[in-house]
């Protein structure tokens, strides 16, 4: 049984109205790092929050570790787009916080050692007292992914973390955050519209249909050497094999997956190994 298991989850706004995704289906193993890919309006966020148990889902089930979500808790960290920072607190305060939350019987030098810990491991171990105002975006959002690393959950949820970041920041901090998950195995779920960024980080992506009536269309493999890097992943064949099968499906089948396959059975999507299947990349000057 997977780690983390979601049935047949379905979420509606409106009594009679389409559901925003239905028939949702899939499991994710302990230590994978999972990518979910899809347009906007298909309901990858209200997704993340049913798993955060921040929103109810309208029908299915989440279990995780053998128990059912059926709230907020300390098991599951979660990063969003926005930093949501306590602007009177510093860094280390900020860290802190979550830390004594997740352990109050906890010394103050034991918190503070936690702290510090996770936040050089982002790279901010000379901003430690320096408070939000004074912090970049993106040293802001290092700061909201060491506090989720900090209270150690089982599972981090991540909901476009470095979406308004610029591309230097961003790769510098993916850079770090895949560090982080190699060394400590920790289990993931993200939330990416950048296809590049999929690719580096996950070990497999779910690719969602247009909403209204969403679904999870394929689960594509990432067959690319799980010791992989920025710098090194363009070199790789498959990489360009992998890009390519995903921009083809987010650009001409995401749209017309419904209705195109009405005998698809939701449960069991197909799997899908591009390193293995796909056509060979077209040809560069």
């Amino acid at each position: 049984m997977s780690f983390l298991r979601i049935e047949s989850l379905a979420r509606r706004y409106a009594p009679e109205g389409p559901p925003v995704f239905e028939n949702i289906h899939f499991g994710i193993e302990r230590g994978e790092f999972v990518c979910i890919l899809g347009h906007s309006g298909c309901g990858k966020t209200t997704i993340l929050n049913v798993l955060a148990g921040l929103d109810e889902a309208s029908s299915g089930h989440v279990f995780m570790d053998g128990r059912e979500v059926r709230g907020p808790a300390l098991d599951r960290g979660v990063v969003f787009q926005s930093h949501a920072l306590l602007p009177w607190m510093s860094a280390l305060g900020n860290v802190a916080f979550g830390v004594r939350s997740r352990h109050p019987e906890w010394s103050r030098a034991e918190v503070e050692a936690r702290s510090t810990r996770y936040l050089e491991m982002v790279g901010l171990g000379q901003a430690l007292h320096k408070k939000p105002a004074e912090l970049s975006g993106g040293m802001k959002q290092r700061v909201g992914i060491a506090r989720a690393f900090a209270v150690e959950p089982k599972m981090l949820l991540l909901d476009e973390p470095f979406g308004a970041l610029d591309a230097l920041t961003r790769g510098t901090i993916q850079d770090e955050l895949l560090k982080i998950v190699q060394a400590t195995q920790q289990t993931v779920f993200m939330i990416t519209h950048d296809v590049d960024e999929a690719i580096l980080l996950s070990d497999r992506i779910l690719l969602m249909s247009n909403g209204p009536c969403a679904k999870i269309a394929e689960m594509v493999e990432i067959t690319l050497p799980r010791e992989r890097t920025r710098a090194g992943i363009h070199h790789d064949p498959q990489y360009y094999r992998i890009r390519n099968h995903l921009v083809d499906f987010l650009v001409n089948r995401a749209k017309d997956f419904a209705r195109d396959t009405p005998d698809h059975d939701p449960r069991h999507p197909p799997r899908v190994r591009p390193g293995a299947i796909l056509p060979e990349p077209l040809a560069t000057d």
